[in-house]
């Protein structure tokens, strides 16, 4: 019983990391150096409330490591596993909220369903937007910005230019996904 259920942790963090990857392809691009609003991150939270913390953070991992190597944009060692590894692992902490959008869904209480759901959306997205700010200060470090802006504020607002929209339609396409077919939590 327990092998099965390792499997099937496995296939579907398999399954879900390449939808990751797919929803991340018909992104829209906003900057020359990166970043794109886009649901990439659905797939985790999904499994992040499907599985737990495991589930969220391997599929977080799994689909950094598939970016990594379809062509990242790496300058600096610290600043690729920032970007494409720690930034995708670390949305599995939406997971943090998983009881209490299991405990709304088997009462059937959507509105603390939805709210649990929105939270550890918005919790999972926010540790990835900080890890895209400790990257592009890196990055942009590296580059030796020499417009003579504070490179922690040019990182600040320029990954919150698509992190906050990307933060915003995950959490709602998760709300919406859970809250009319709660039974995708059950594994």
């Amino acid at each position: 019983m327990q092998r099965n259920k390792r499997l099937q942790l496995l296939i579907e963090v398999a399954i879900f990391s390449a939808i990751g990857f797919v929803l991340d392809q018909i992104s829209i691009k906003l900057w020359f150096q990166g970043g794109s609003i886009s649901l990439t991150m659905v797939p985790i939270v999904l499994m992040a409330f499907r599985w737990g913390l495991g589930g969220g953070l391997l599929t977080g991992l799994v689909l950094g490591i598939l970016q990594t190597f379809a062509g990242a944009y790496i300058i600096h060692p610290v600043q690729g596993f920032l970007d494409y590894i720690a930034a995708f692992v670390v949305i599995g902490a939406a997971a943090f909220l998983r009881p209490m959008v299991l405990r709304g869904a088997d009462s059937g209480e959507k509105g603390r369903m939805v709210t649990g759901i929105v939270i550890g959306t918005v919790i999972g997205g926010l540790l990835r937007y900080i890890m895209h700010v400790l990257s592009g200060v890196v990055f942009f470090g590296a580059a030796a910005l020499d417009a003579g802006d504070n490179v922690w504020w040019y990182s600040i607002v320029y990954n919150a230019g698509y992190m906050i929209p990307s933060i915003i339609l995950t959490a709602a396409a998760c709300a919406l996904l859970f809250g009319t077919a709660p039974r995708l939590l059950k594994r």
